[in-house]
């Protein structure tokens, strides 16, 4: 048995962080579904700012639909999820199989929103209606206006992709929103069966700390040690009454989901993170680069323990080695935050320039 499909065995969803015309026109995604048990995919900016800037994949569709009169970020969002809907219906099998659970594609609202929850509420809707398709998800961050946009989402039957989490309380905070949604839905009538990912990044804590003076022991492993501390967060709400009220109601839990799982660290295992972080009941999205050396080299031990294990032993010793985790993660929230509204200010600029260059061709 290969690897892949061993973690998909011990039921962690392995999605693919990345999208492009290029994958779906070659067969390579449906490959990955194939071969690697790949069932499902999330987008960000910046992959359709690299997707869209290289090459003339996407070409013919930016001239055709700017002479429909589209452009900038309507122009985007159109080929953006046309991309998308193919990627859905290849997942859909998997999605159905699983009654919605996984079989998951992701789409983000413009990270222009990020401190307005009534435009973002308003652009997940729009989104959520233009995509037409029942497993794609809209991508909101974790941000205080965020969480306000999350849970009116949640309440008005939207699936979301909770982004841009770094920490246990970031992470908790997002989970609180999906459950007051829920709970506004029911006691309003409506069914709880509204779906919904809480993405945590890992890798990112590790690049922040890599210049710092760290015992070696240390080195690669604050990442993973929040990781298995949201963990044990994650599975404690599962476990309490107010989750068990929600889930007798017919609500699916809102899944764990480690992303930015690709190690930055050229000397380190490239499937460092996915073979810390398996675990039942959560999801692992990767770039191709991790899901290639995976499949071909990685190995899995132990799940993570059901209390984080060594976590908060492990996170002490980062503190008393002069990190503050409280102010790193929110500090990663905010440089994330500002990362993809530079990646979507240049995307909506180089869509500019490509429709204007495409008109004279």
């Amino acid at each position: 048995m290969n690897i892949t499909r061993q973690l998909h065995d011990l039921q962690q969803s392995l999605w693919l962080d990345n999208i492009t015309r290029q994958l779906l026109d070659d067969g390579v995604l449906q490959k990955y579904i194939t071969e690697f048990s790949v069932t499902g995919l999330t987008s960000n900016p910046t992959i359709f700012d690299e997707a869209i800037g290289k090459g003339g994949y996407y070409d013919a569709a930016i001239r055709a639909k700017a002479k429909t009169g589209l452009a900038g970020e309507p122009l985007f969002v159109e080929i953006a999820l046309e991309d998308l809907r193919r990627a859905a219906d290849l997942f859909l099998p998997a999605f159905r199989a699983s009654e919605g659970r996984d079989g998951w594609v992701s789409m983000e609202v413009s990270p222009l929103l990020v401190d307005d929850a009534k435009a973002t509420l308003a652009a997940a809707i729009g989104i959520h209606g233009q995509a037409d398709r029942p497993n794609l998800y809209v991508k909101i961050p974790g941000t205080p206006a965020g969480v306000e946009a999350i849970e009116e989402a949640i309440f008005a039957g939207v699936p979301v992709n909770v982004t841009l989490l770094f920490s246990r309380e970031q992470y908790l905070a997002a989970a609180e929103a999906y459950l007051r949604g829920l709970e506004r839905r029911l006691a309003k009538g409506l069914s709880a069966k509204v779906s919904s990912v809480a993405s945590l990044f890992v890798s990112r804590w590790d690049r922040a700390v890599a210049n710092q003076t760290l015992p070696e022991a240390l080195h690669d492993r604050l990442g993973i040690a929040i990781g298995w501390r949201c963990y044990a967060a994650y599975r404690r709400l599962l476990d309490s009454p107010r989750w068990r009220k929600l889930g007798a109601a017919g609500a699916d839990p809102q899944r764990l989901l480690f992303a930015s799982t690709g190690t930055k660290d050229p000397k380190q295992n490239p499937s460092l993170y996915v073979e810390a972080l398996a675990a039942p009941d959560t999801i692992n999205t990767m770039p191709e680069k991790t899901l290639l050396a995976f499949a071909e080299h990685g190995a899995l031990g132990a799940p993570i323990a059901a209390d984080g294990g060594d976590c908060e032993q492990t996170l002490q010793k980062f503190e008393r080695a002069g990190v503050d985790i409280d102010a790193l993660a929110l500090k990663l929230q905010q440089e994330g935050a500002a990362s993809f509204v530079k990646s979507w200010q240049e995307l909506m600029e180089l869509i500019v320039v490509k429709s204007a260059a495409l008109a004279k061709s």
